[in-house]
């Protein structure tokens, strides 16, 4: 079938489908400047040039598809046995932290039960009582051994993997026997060396945090199909319908 070229007869609409059309024919391993000029502008060049760092990290991330899809498996059966997900960052971090957290409480792709999941810094009452009284590097550090228990997950999200809050948070959970996996830039950095497991980016601040979101989504994905396995299997014992046993203080009047 022969395919129709439709133009568009806004001429600056007309040049982003240029431009895409553009990135498409020279492909992700160049630059923005390879680009035709007849297609750039100022703005153009800054939003391609972006984009195309971004690809090399998100090619990273998929290197690592398989411990992305071992922790959301993992953590499946962690919240399914009655288990808690912390999750903790700064500034942009923060906020994917949140994102994190909400998919679980709330949902992500389809309809399923809430899961247990808190962000740290969502808490402004005790974020800024632990900061005035004890300092900022222990904003999260005194809510994971408030919280934590073991057998739950701390999930820490940082560019820079240096950040003195989220490592004190890291020997805060190791000393409550919580689980610990970090998301942050390039490595080897301090927080990769403190958690248990890392999925670790190379690129711009920037394009790692965007890349970490898309991380997140996959964890979540996995989740979300773990659990639908988990509870369709008939019970093996005790309480928990997943068959993996009650943890104590979890549900049904524990400790929490």
């Amino acid at each position: 079938m022969r395919r129709l070229h439709v133009v568009d007869e806004n001429p600056a609409t007309q040049r982003e489908h240029d431009a895409a059309a553009a990135v498409r024919a020279v492909g992700p391993s160049v630059r923005a400047a390879d680009v035709p000029d007849e297609v750039r502008t100022a703005g153009t060049a800054a939003v391609l040039e972006h984009l195309l760092t971004l690809v090399p990290v998100i090619d990273s991330l998929a290197g690592r598809a398989e411990r992305l899809a071992a922790w959301g498996s993992e953590l499946a059966v962690r919240l399914l046995a009655g288990g808690r997900l912390l999750a903790a960052g700064n500034g942009g971090s923060a906020a994917e932290a949140q994102h994190l957290t909400a998919e679980l409480v709330g949902r992500f792709d389809g309809d399923r039960r809430p899961f247990s999941a808190i962000a740290l810094h969502g808490d402004t009452s005790s974020m800024t009582a632990i900061g005035n009284d004890y300092g900022f590097d222990e904003v999260f550090a005194r809510q994971v051994t408030a919280h934590g228990r073991e057998g739950d997950v701390l999930v820490l999200l940082s560019t820079s993997g240096a950040s003195p809050n989220l490592l004190a948070a890291a020997r805060a959970a190791r000393a409550r026997g919580v689980r610990t996996w970090a998301l942050t830039g390039q490595a080897p950095n301090p927080l990769s060396e403190l958690c248990d497991e890392t999925v670790a980016l190379p690129g711009a601040g920037a394009n790692v945090q965007e890349a970490q979101l898309v991380a997140v989504h996959c964890l979540c994905h996995v989740f979300d199909a773990e659990v639908a396995r988990l509870e369709a299997e008939p019970p093996t014992s005790g309480d928990d319908p997943a068959g993996r046993g009650p943890q104590a203080g979890r549900e049904g009047g524990g400790t929490r």
